[in-house]
């Protein structure tokens, strides 16, 4: 079967790659690195760094680009005017702007690190792209889709008939009471900038055939796209509220100069915190640097992946102390599969061989529905129940090691939810601290010494290990 995308351009879901081995080219549109990462950054990385691993795991191979505006993110860009955000962070801590690009630059990809998620195949940057944004100018210059005003030069929106098709908005529609919105020397209100005139004091500036300046937002995406992936490439990505104007614009500008651009489009949904949606101005904003201060980053990625990518995420107590216990299950079942591979009888046993190929199943045709991780995020949930179930007695060693397999590659392969949590000879000797401690534990119960062994299970407990006493002994567990 092959995948099933929902594109948003057509509004339906798409058979998305046929062919076997086929190689995909997906661009997912990257942050503006002016200041900290924050939750919502997070959701769009986890959902498409998902989205990636399935289509690998299904035998593609994937040229993954996430660009980085580094110059260029006008704030108020549906007016085309105020500052660069950079620019303006720059201003405000008296820095050069690149130093600033840079700071958050590193700071983002790290923080992405530590969810888990695999750094792109290729980051262009907006700022070293400059000679592939003004071609692509000079190419609608030529073909009357954009215009010179003033060192500035604007994108017509009125000659370009398929603008509003991703959005569904009507070009017409746009201008009504925006008339009196016109700035500089702009022709239409609905004109957006391709290249901004920069004024004396802006730092950041090129030449150009039109003056010094800079670009705008739009353009990098659909000079960095085509550049990286050519024309008519598989997958463009991005959250919901970059639909319009942002990925309504790179659509006419590439469209417009006569290239075929991406052929499906996928846009992840929002979050929200304790029921409203992130914002600063709610207090309720949240950077990840905050949040790793105090939670496990995995939590987060565990929390988004328990949503489907098109739905609503929402961050509260109550979800991140049920994603606690969600991931400390998973956790649990592949220290123990670990555990116990290595040794017990050989062999394998065949119903629980069955459940596995029934889980794998299930788990692939949740996967291939439009990236449904909610689905099979549950099947994992119930063959562990199943596992744990077996596992209170012998299991053959073929099928510890085959349930092992199906759980990493699930897990952390395709979720990216079971990183390794400690380099190997750490955790041989760690195991070997508990064995002995546990060892311990059990002399002290053989020999009535209650006290004594209720002291090392607190003391272990006070440590993060819980003991769950078995009739095949004691069973220990990190704390999430």
């Amino acid at each position: 079967m092959a995948i099933q995308i929902f594109d948003t351009l057509s509004r339906q879901k798409q058979a998305a790659f046929p062919d076997a081995q086929q190689r995909v080219g997906m661009y997912l549109c990257g942050p503006t690195v002016y200041g900290d990462a924050h939750l919502g950054n997070a959701k769009t990385a986890v959902a498409f760094d998902v989205v990636r691993r399935w289509i690998e795991y299904r035998g593609h191979r994937v040229r993954f680009v996430s660009n980085v505006t580094d110059v260029g993110h006008i704030t108020e860009d549906a007016l085309d005017e105020g500052r660069d955000r950079i620019a303006e962070r720059a201003a405000l801590e008296r820095v050069e702007p690149m130093e600033i690009a840079d700071r958050y630059f590193w700071k983002y990809f790290d923080e992405m690190g530590r969810l888990n998620v695999r750094r792109p195949d290729v980051t262009p940057r907006a700022s070293g792209h400059i000679p592939q944004q003004i071609e692509l100018i000079e190419e609608l210059l030529a073909r009357g889709l954009a215009y010179v005003a003033d060192g500035s030069v604007y994108f017509r929106v009125a000659a370009f008939p398929g603008y509003g098709k991703l959005s569904r908005r009507v070009i017409d529609e746009l201008a009504i009471g925006t008339r009196d919105l016109v700035r500089g020397n702009k022709s239409d209100p609905r004109d957006f900038a391709m290249w901004k005139k920069a004024e004396p004091s802006h730092v950041q500036r090129w030449k150009s055939p039109w003056g010094e300046g800079f670009p705008g937002w739009h353009l990098e995406c659909s000079a960095m796209g085509l550049q990286y992936l050519g024309e008519g490439f598989d997958i463009h990505a991005g959250g919901l509220d970059l639909q319009f104007p942002h990925h309504e614009a790179e659509i006419a500008q590439a469209e417009g100069a006569g290239r075929r651009f991406a052929r499906l489009w996928m846009h992840g949904n929002m979050l929200t915190v304790n029921g409203e949606k992130m914002s600063r101005s709610k207090g309720n904003f949240t950077t990840l640097e905050d949040f790793y201060a105090k939670h496990d980053p995995l939590l987060l990625r565990f929390l988004f992946v328990q949503s489907h990518y098109r739905a609503t995420a929402e961050v509260s107590a109550e979800t991140l102390h049920a994603a606690t216990s969600g991931l400390r299950r998973l956790r649990d079942l592949r220290r123990e599969l670990a555990r116990r591979a290595g040794g017990g009888p050989p062999g394998h046993a065949e119903a629980l061989e069955a459940r596995l190929a029934a889980a794998r199943a299930a788990f692939e045709a949740a996967m291939d529905d439009d990236f449904d991780t909610p689905a099979a995020l549950a099947t994992l949930f119930v063959l562990a129940r199943d596992l744990q179930a077996a596992l209170a007695g012998p299991v053959p060693q073929g099928t510890i090691l085959h349930a092992l397999e199906l759980v990493s590659s699930l897990g952390e392969g395709v979720l990216g939810l079971l990183p390794e949590e400690r380099d190997a000879p750490d955790a041989e000797r760690f195991d070997r601290v508990i064995a002995l401690l546990l060892a311990e534990r059990a002399r002290h119960r053989a020999g009535r010494e209650y006290a004594r062994a209720d002291a090392l299970r607190a003391g272990l407990a006070a440590a993060g290990i819980e003991i769950e006493d078995g009739p095949d002994g004691a069973r220990w567990t990190i704390s999430a």
